[in-house]
């Protein structure tokens, strides 16, 4: 059962999980040897940075300070995926393993933002909430075309031409 939150605490709470991804895809950027995907996970750092400004303009609570602040606060090293990344680092494996991660963690955030969203009456947050649910799933999108790529994978779109005989 889920808990039902309050236009505020929801907001908060947005931000908070665009504040952990940011910070996730800026520290698999800074240590991807893998141009691409270094390139991938700073766009990635800078949309969910955006997605936090979005739900910053929305939040009444005085809590987290002022933007600037909050944007350039350290990340939360005990959060869940920051310690998954950390293992991935020092297994030599962090591409695809962040990708594995960030897969988890878009797919958990359109799930989320889905059931939020349903609660919000304000059209102008309902309207910010379902802009993110569309570009998490952009950044799903993005994530899974590079992962195909690190692992040598066929896209699905590449498939007719392979399997064709």
């Amino acid at each position: 059962m889920f808990k039902e939150y309050t236009l505020q605490e929801a907001l908060k709470l947005a931000i908070k999980t665009e504040k952990e991804s940011m910070d996730f895809y800026r520290r698999a950027g800074s240590v991807s040897k893998d141009e691409r995907s270094k390139k991938v996970f700073d766009l990635l750092a800078n949309e969910e940075a955006g997605h936090l400004r979005a739900f910053f303009d929305h939040y009444r609570g005085g809590d987290l300070g002022d933007i600037d602040s909050y944007l350039a606060s350290p990340p939360d090293k005990q959060s869940a995926t920051h310690l998954a990344l950390e293992q991935a680092i020092a297994a030599e494996s962090h591409e695809q393993k962040a990708l594995e991660i960030a897969l988890k963690e878009e797919k958990s955030c359109i799930d989320f933002y889905t059931i939020l969203v349903k609660d919000v009456v304000d059209p102008l947050v309902r309207r910010v909430f379902e802009t993110v649910i569309r570009e998490t799933q952009g950044h799903y999108d993005m994530i899974e075309d590079e992962y195909m790529r690190i692992m040598t994978m066929v896209h699905s779109s590449d498939q007719n031409i392979y399997v064709r005989e």
